[in-house]
Parts: structure tokens; C-alpha cells; sequence
């Protein structure tokens, strides 16, 4: 995703037989189950046989990259390989190395025992990357990347990188009325604060075929899953605890914005905002880096313009209490 063009080892020419992860599923399950295959080395593999470089063109492929330009060199070793894979990408050097160490060593099976013993219509290569996608676009709305936790056995780096923009500010109001101030973000009201930066932002998007900020909001005081609100689509409702919005303006990567209500008191909350963004290509780490200065404009102004809408609100229903955030 990152590299457009790449300076490779000459192992990338080296043949594989890529399996999707729920095919080797069957097999261990039926291997248990298959008494013919006891004390017998079985291989397994998909139904294509490949190079690293073919993988790697379709992936970018399914990703719809640009086609990107592979270059094997015969003077690039794992070493080098490793610390160059630990610079542009999320994985560790130490990790990288036996991983680019590895495409040495062809990769195909030298026996169909599997076939016979155990037959089974494994994924193509094409099928098992779509499959992969699809569990990560889902992961991506449902999870919020990184809300679910890291998953047992799981390197850190398993889900690719994200970015998170993350603030919290306490209020002298009470959740509901926190609550409030979030849902009613967007259409006319704006968001709280630099909303000529908002709507600089939505004259851009439609310049370049985005929604931009037209759509505005279907309810001024409510929200519900699947809503339009101006370039984002709420794809999480929690009434009075949780509310995420996914940003469907033009992006090079995918982002989210969520926020979060937790009582501290019978009338104080604190209220946590956190944006993320999930690069798509180099683009996406340039944009990411273009804009994080201004991420303590924009986002740092709506939070504390939401904690002083929940405060107001409080102080018109309970004048005698303090109105300080």
C-alpha cells in the first residue's frame, strides 16, 4: 500500500502456493478427524502457484492501487530488507527479517496427500484476498480498529497502522446533557468551533466528488445508525454513551470519529473524542502528517465547544450550580 515503486531482493521471483486461513482450518480440523492421516507429513496450499511479485501486483490490485513497479535487486539483503520493511511499514525489524529471509525458500507443496485424503475446494488466491478484505472493511465499522482489543496471539502490528487523535475534557453537566450537545454536531449548528475550517473542508471534497457538508442531518436533535450527517455516516449509536461517526468524504484511507459520554458525578461527565485514520497508500500517511497540525484546531475547538453547550444547558435548567467546564 505504501511504496509505489519497490527496490526488492531477488526472492521475490520465489514460487509460493498462498492458502486461505479458513481452508488450513478445514485441513487441521480433518486431519483430527482422519484416521489415514495420522503419522503422515501432509502439505497443504491453495490452488495457485505464484510468485511473491504476482501476490504482491494482486494485492494492489484488490486494494485498486496503481500498479506498482517491482524492482528485484541481487544486492539486497535480509538485513537490509528487514530495516527498510520496519521503515515504511508497522512491523518490527525483528519480525521482518526471517519473514524476508524466508522468500528464499520455495513455498509449494510436494505431495497431494491433502487432496486425497482430505478433499476440499480451496480458495484461489483472488477469492482469499476479497475474503480477507471484506473481514477487514467489516472489522473497520464494527471495531473501530481498535476498540475490540488485541486479539490473543496477535503481533501489535497485525491490523496495519492507525492512527489516533485522542482528547478528553471534563464538564459540570450531567451525561444527558453532554449526550445532547454530541448529537445535535453538524447540519446548521456546525461543529463547536473553526467552522469555516468545516466547511473550507466540505468545498474541497465536493470539488474532488464528495458528499461535502450538503447533505446536513435528518433530525436536528437525533441520530440513528445509518444516518447522513453532512460527509459523515453514523455507524454507531449508544444513546447517552457512545456515538461514531465514518467519514465517507474523500479520503486516501479511512477514518472515524467517536465519542463517548462516562458519568464522574451526579452532575459532571467526562467526554472523550477520538479520531482515527487507517492510511491507504503512501497518500494516506502524507495526508495524515498535512493535517495532524491542524487536529489541535479543529478537534480541540469542538471538544471544548460541546463541554460548554452540555455546561450552558445545565446552568439554564439549574441556575443556582456552577457553570465552569
Amino acid at each position: 500500500e505504501r511504496l509505489p515503486v519497490m527496490i526488492t531482493p531477488r526472492w521475490v521471483r520465489t514460487e509460493c502456493q498462498p492458502i486461505a486461513v479458513r481452508d488450513v482450518l478445514h485441513y487441521l480440523i480433518n486431519a483430527l478427524e482422519t484416521e489415514s492421516t495420522a503419522g503422515r507429513v501432509i502439505d497443504i496450499g491453495g490452488p495457485d502457484i505464484l510468485d511473491y511479485a504476482a501476490l504482491m501486483r494482486k494485492m494492489a490490485s484488490a486494494l485498486d492501487l496503481p500498479r506498482r513497479l517491482i524492482i528485484p535487486v541481487p544486492v539486497l539483503t535480509p538485513k537490509l530488507s528487514s530495516l527498510w520493511i520496519h521503515l515504511v511499514t508497522p512491523i518490527d525489524s525483528g519480525i521482518a527479517r526471517p519473514l524476508a529471509e524466508g522468500l528464499r525458500n520455495r513455498v509449494v507443496c510436494r505431495n497431494d496427500l491433502a487432496r486425497r485424503l482430505m478433499p476440499h475446494n480451496c480458495m484461489s488466491v483472488d477469492q482469499a484476498i476479497k475474503a480477507a478484505l471484506v473481514r477487514v472493511g467489516a472489522q473497520t465499522i464494527e471495531t473501530s480498529w481498535s476498540d475490540a482489543g488485541v486479539m490473543p496471539g496477535d503481533p501489535d502490528w497485525a491490523g496495519g497502522t492507525v492512527y489516533e487523535d485522542k482528547r478528553s475534557t471534563s464538564a459540570k453537566a450531567t451525561p444527558e446533557q453532554c449526550w445532547k450537545a454530541i448529537v445535535s454536531l453538524g447540519g446548521s449548528r456546525g461543529y463547536f468551533a473553526s467552522n469555516w475550517l468545516w466547511r473550507l473542508r466540505g468545498r474541497l471534497d465536493r470539488l474532488i466528488g464528495g458528499p461535502g457538508l450538503r447533505r446536513g442531518r435528518r433530525s436536528a436533535t437525533a441520530l440513528g445508525v445509518g444516518d447522513a450527517l453532512d460527509f459523515w455516516r453514523v455507524t454507531d449509536v449508544q444513546p447517552g454513551e457512545r456515538l461514531e461517526l465514518t467519514a465517507e468524504m474523500r479520503l486516501p484511507g479511512g477514518a472515524t470519529l467517536t465519542f463517548t459520554v462516562e458519568s464522574t458525578g451526579t452532575s459532571s461527565a467526562t467526554v472523550t473524542q477520538t479520531a482515527r485514520f487507517k492510511p491507504r497508500g503512501l497518500l494516506g500517511l502524507m495526508y495524515w502528517y498535512a493535517v495532524a497540525p491542524l487536529h489541535h484546531i479543529v478537534f480541540a475547538g469542538m471538544l471544548r465547544g460541546l463541554a460548554r453547550a452540555a455546561v450552558a444547558a445545565h446552568a439554564a435548567r439549574n441556575p443556582a450550580s456552577s457553570t465552569t467546564a
